[in-house]
């Protein structure tokens, strides 16, 4: 399968949101991605499910709601009616294996984030309970910041548990994605590459989006 370009509105313009979310929809964009942030889980606040809802008027591509929150329990009913994923994190205060779920109970798909540090043996008692892996491929919190080479093992490594566990999962990258990295990534086992920074950073949203596409082609 071609990789999935899900463009994160972390890297929007936020007076601009609507314009913003229909210029990338138009661009070519798969999913929408909504980087959520409580400045507890993660040491900076973004936006909660009111601009979720809002961005959720000018596209109809999937939304793909990342929980860097600490109770993403407590939460989550207000972002499941916007949502068609949602990721929490593995290293938040939740009951993993309840959350999700409840994520999969709404119709949508269960994602499981984690961190640079987090080893990827931590996932294995999950396996069969999320539908998303979103590897961090920079420290979160913040966009912009530069591509972490050594989460390309831990992709690598996904990928193995999914092709030796006979387990269906797609793999995110997120943070400090673009072409070059973009196709790092796939070629370690991404299906899904979350670009922020690069896509809205740039005047020709489009000619970016297929660039990803053509560097990451499977």
């Amino acid at each position: 399968m071609n990789t999935l370009i899900a463009p994160s509105i972390l890297a929007c313009d936020f007076a601009r949101l609507g314009e913003e979310v229909a210029d990338v929809t138009k661009a070519g964009a798969d999913w929408i991605h909504c980087d959520v942030m409580d400045g507890h889980f993660v040491n900076n606040i973004s936006f909660g499910a009111t601009f979720v809802e809002a961005a959720s008027r000018y596209t109809q591509l999937p939304l793909d709601v990342h929980l860097m929150i600490s109770n993403p329990d407590r939460y989550l009913d207000r972002y499941l009616p916007f949502a068609a994923s949602v990721n929490i994190h593995l290293e938040a205060d939740a009951n993993i294996p309840e959350t999700l779920r409840r994520i999969r109970s709404a119709n949508k798909q269960a994602g499981l984030a984690i961190n640079p540090h987090t080893p990827i043996e931590a996932v294995e008692p999950y396996l069969g309970q999320f539908d998303i892996l979103l590897v961090m491929t920079v420290e979160p919190g913040f966009g912009g910041q530069p591509f972490l080479e050594g989460t390309l093992s831990k992709i690598r490594d996904a990928a193995n548990i999914r092709k030796t566990q006979k387990v269906s999962f797609l793999i995110t990258a997120d943070g400090g994605v673009n072409t070059q990295t973009g196709r790092l990534c796939r070629e370690a086992g991404t299906n899904v590459l979350v670009a922020g920074t690069s896509v809205f950073g740039v005047r020709d949203r489009a000619a970016e989006i297929a660039a990803l596409r053509q560097n990451t082609r499977g």
